[in-house]
């Protein structure tokens, strides 16, 4: 009823929340540009005296950015991979197939989805120190430092997402039962009727999955922060961003820390553009919030 009285107030709160959400991203690009001692003076200003790109050239000289790049698109892409896989199956085995303790496994499923991830680190962390036969342990895991110092343990605990089986599982109930049992009348297996029936219709649902998990596990910074102090050569962007405060000249530590984000952003940026079509539908399909 307000809606139809007042056309105009749903026009007010998405223009309102649409400055909320793009006036930060605009500061921080303006302030990548702004010269030595420009940034947190009063009174305040949002536009730089001069666009100077000093400071990307020092964020990048400063950051080793080759390094962290790549370590973050491997851990990324890793989980990615990792998260759709495992989602895509087991949301297909708890939606579609029969089998005793399914409905309890699914609780099981939802209840990790109540406890915050950084919850479980220090056990991950336990678990990776003693991995068998890695950095120097022996059978038993001891003696060195497992998988800590390698990549992999910058991906390992997110490998499977909890979130991810219930998205896909969700999705996949609205999925007639019918359609399934032709592709096995027809000699289909469980799997070629995951591969060749569910995944084709399930591609929105999983290009936003697969959106939501690469801005959280490319923005990832508790985990990857503790991972690195093992071994700095598996340092990830916003690490190495947060770094940056420590190891540059004072007057220009926020322009140049904002460079440093401006370049970890353009990725997902370009990614969320390129997908934008797929993300909107999956989202209208799934009934995500």
């Amino acid at each position: 009823m307000i809606r139809r009285r007042f056309p105009w107030l749903s026009y007010l709160v998405v223009v309102t929340g649409a400055v909320l959400t793009v006036v930060p991203f605009l500061d921080m690009v303006m302030t990548s540009f702004k010269g030595a001692g420009e940034a947190g003076t009063l009174p305040y200003r949002f536009m730089p005296e001069a666009f100077d790109l000093s400071n990307y050239r020092a964020a990048i000289d400063q950051l080793n950015l080759p390094l962290l790049f790549r370590n973050s698109v491997i851990a990324t892409a890793v989980i990615t991979g990792s998260v759709l896989f495992t989602s895509s199956l087991a949301g297909y085995a708890l939606a579609k197939l029969r089998f005793p303790g399914r409905n309890l496994i699914f609780r099981l499923v939802l209840s990790t989805m109540m406890f915050p991830p950084f919850l479980f680190f220090i056990p991950h962390f336990l678990i990776l120190v003693h991995w068998p036969l890695a950095g120097g342990n022996d059978l038993l895991g001891r003696g060195g430092a497992g998988l800590t110092v390698s990549i992999a343990a910058l991906a390992m605990p997110f490998l499977v997402n909890g979130f991810g089986i219930f998205l896909m599982r969700q999705f996949m109930l609205s999925i007639p039962d019918e359609v399934l049992e032709a592709a096995r009348i027809d000699g289909a297996g469980e799997f070629g009727v995951w591969w060749r029936i569910i995944l084709p219709q399930t591609k929105p649902v999983l290009l936003t999955l697969g959106l939501l998990t690469f801005v959280s596990a490319w923005n990832e910074y508790i985990w990857a922060l503790l991972i690195s102090t093992a071994n700095p050569d598996v340092m990830t962007l916003p690490v190495g961003i947060q770094l940056l405060q420590d190891h540059v000249d004072p007057t220009r530590t926020m322009p140049i820390v904002m460079a440093g984000l401006v370049l970890s952003t353009m990725p997902i940026l370009i990614l969320f553009l390129l997908l934008q079509k797929y993300y909107i539908r999956g989202v209208m399909l799934s009934g995500l919030k």
